[in-house]
């Protein structure tokens, strides 16, 4: 930027980011980010769910960057009010994972005898990892958000902003080089 970064407006720095300058996303993230987090704390009361939900909300801004209209409020407002609903999100997630988590207590509870297997499981699970770890990152992301985040292909690819045929594929590629690893493994 051309211009002293205390000297630039909000929506000019808006009109660059928006123009796809990285340097002036990075001055409105230095600009709002603690604030964001506030935002996102106030709502999560998690520290890790609130990072999570400001990370999303940043990254949310840059891919919907020409979708900001000054006329229709400022960009603090703009931005706050999607850290606030990445907030709301996580929140409820985290929750309704929390709520099943607590029904399925009892159920996890194994009896003396079943800890043979837990302990083959748990091999399985770190062999599965490592693995997994082995794939490139684009078909790990995919992977992990479907698995772990328990994200349907079009969620994914509405999050990391692709086409939802380019996270088919990705998948389909990495779990095909993860049963090849396990079968690998297994011999």
């Amino acid at each position: 930027m051309a211009v002293e970064s205390a000297a630039v407006t909000d929506t000019q720095l808006m009109g660059e980011v928006s123009a796809a300058s990285v340097e002036a996303f990075a001055e409105l993230y230095d600009r709002y980010c603690d604030r964001a987090y506030r935002v996102a704390f106030s709502v999560c009361r998690d520290d890790g769910c609130a990072q999570d939900a400001v990370q999303e909300a940043f990254l949310s801004v840059w891919n919907s960057r020409s979708s900001y209209r000054a006329q229709q409020g400022t960009v603090a407002a703009w931005l706050l009010t999607v850290a606030r609903h990445r907030a709301i999100d996580l929140a409820r997630r985290d929750a309704k994972h929390r709520r099943r988590a607590n029904e399925d207590a009892l159920d996890r509870l194994r009896a003396p005898d079943e800890v043979c297997e837990d302990a083959i499981k748990r091999e399985e699970a770190d062999r599965l990892k490592a693995s997994l770890a082995l794939l490139p990152d684009a078909q790990q992301e995919v992977i992990t958000l479907a698995f772990y985040g328990q994200l349907s292909h079009t969620e994914i690819a509405t999050r990391i902003g692709l086409p939802p045929g380019t996270v088919k594929g990705r998948m389909r590629l990495g779990l095909q080089k993860l049963r090849a690893s396990i079968e690998q493994t297994a011999t």
